[in-house]
């Protein structure tokens, strides 16, 4: 007999995977297809990090490592925390994981207990509000606007606090919003916090080297905050690594060794040779994947001069990742033909149906009046899918 978990139906399938694999199939059927839903930069692993892989292969890094990773890479990883940050975090206080996404996980499980709230300020990646009803906690989403590009205010935190919040997840640069927090911005949400010392902060920092203001600002180096916040990172996007699964944490002690005993009864530690990998990243100045931010860049301003002349998409201008997030509420109600457009989750349905542009709906993210564009792409995909979108939306009436 048939008998599906009940955790299993509440979860929803990812988004952006589920547009990728319909993406996919439109493909194999013979559409020319401009998928803009991944969140993957199109450009290869530089070659000194596959040349450090190589070495660790040859080394024989291929046994079981520690559960938390290699002391070498964790210590690399802890400089970098010093040089880039200005945070110390010692080995100790080091966890690496498959990915980001199961450093996340790891937290989720170590720390929510069931019926505990999780404050995700709207747009929010996909997988923190499923990652929470895993470990049993409750997503409580911050809605937030376009208008004040997607940021938290200190007023909305303080009115979404209750006595069942335990934990605040957000990213900056953020995924789908490109968003990116000041450090200003994070001094005054840290006063709110502070009033409720219970609260634990999640600052997803993995789009750390695609900030077009610069220096990343970390909440965890806020006066007050650093004994509460747990900072995740990772080599997916910064350099073009997805593939090699390695994602890490800077914590209180304790929450590391929580984070360790977690992961070692699900998958011990990541890859040898990821890690050795991440190491040589870790390790290299940033300006040697500077020519990744400096293309997204001159991509970002692309796609938002285009989109910009399409009346009805309300467009800002992000500062980071590599999305863009516009909101197309001006469209919902609206008819292409006998369809009526009920939300974004129908215009990027259309859109894809009939100028096969694969794009992801907002709902996804927490924020139902937006889709996300992935800009992760070549300029003359990103030309041509502007174009597409604004023959679609011309039909709409």
């Amino acid at each position: 007999m048939r008998k599906e978990s009940s955790l299993l139906t509440r979860l929803s399938e990812s988004a952006t995977l589920a547009m990728a694999r319909i993406s996919r199939e439109l493909k194999e059927a013979g559409h020319d297809v401009i998928s803009l839903s991944l969140g993957e930069p199109d450009f290869d692993t530089p070659d000194f990090i596959k040349a450090a892989a190589n070495r660790a292969i040859a080394e024989n890094y291929t046994h079981y490592p520690p559960v938390n990773g290699y002391a070498e890479v964790r210590e690399a990883i802890s400089r970098k925390f010093k040089r880039d940050n200005n945070l110390d975090y010692s080995p100790e206080q080091i966890v690496l994981s498959t990915g980001a996404k199961q450093s996340l996980a790891n937290l989720a499980l170590a720390l929510v207990n069931p019926g505990e709230e999780v404050l995700l300020p709207a747009p929010y990646w996909v997988s923190y509000s499923e990652i929470v009803k895993v470990a049993g906690g409750v997503p409580k989403v911050i809605p937030t606007t376009i208008e004040h590009d997607f940021k938290l205010t200190p007023d909305q935190l303080e009115a979404a606090i209750t006595d069942r919040t335990r934990m605040m997840i957000y990213s900056s640069p953020c995924n789908p919003s490109g968003s990116v927090y000041s450090q200003a911005e994070l001094e005054a949400i840290a006063v709110v916090l502070k009033k409720h010392p219970g609260i634990i902060v999640v600052s997803d920092e993995i789009y750390e080297l695609i900030n077009f203001e610069g220096q990343n600002a970390s909440m965890a180096s806020v006066d007050g905050m650093y004994d509460r916040t747990i900072t995740v990172n990772g080599v997916s996007k910064g350099f073009a690594m997805t593939g090699w699964r390695l994602g890490y944490i800077g914590a209180p002690e304790w929450i590391a060794i929580a984070c360790s005993k977690i992961q070692g009864q699900f998958t011990s530690a990541p890859c040898g040779i990821s890690q050795m990998a991440a190491k040589a990243a870790v390790e290299a100045d940033s300006d040697s994947v500077a020519y990744m931010k400096e293309a997204f860049l001159k991509r970002r301003d692309l796609v938002v001069d285009g989109l910009s002349k399409i009346q009805d998409l309300k467009v800002n201008v992000p500062k980071g990742a590599f999305y863009i997030f516009p909101d197309c509420s001006k469209y919902f109600g609206r008819k292409a033909g006998d369809r009526v457009i009920k939300d974004a989750t129908d215009l990027c349905s259309y859109i894809l149906e009939t100028e096969y542009v694969a794009l992801v709906t907002g709902d996804a993210f927490g924020d139902p009046n937006c889709f996300r564009i992935s800009y992760a792409a070549s300029e003359a995909e990103l030309n041509e899918a502007i174009k597409r979108i604004a023959r679609a939306l011309e039909k709409i009436q």
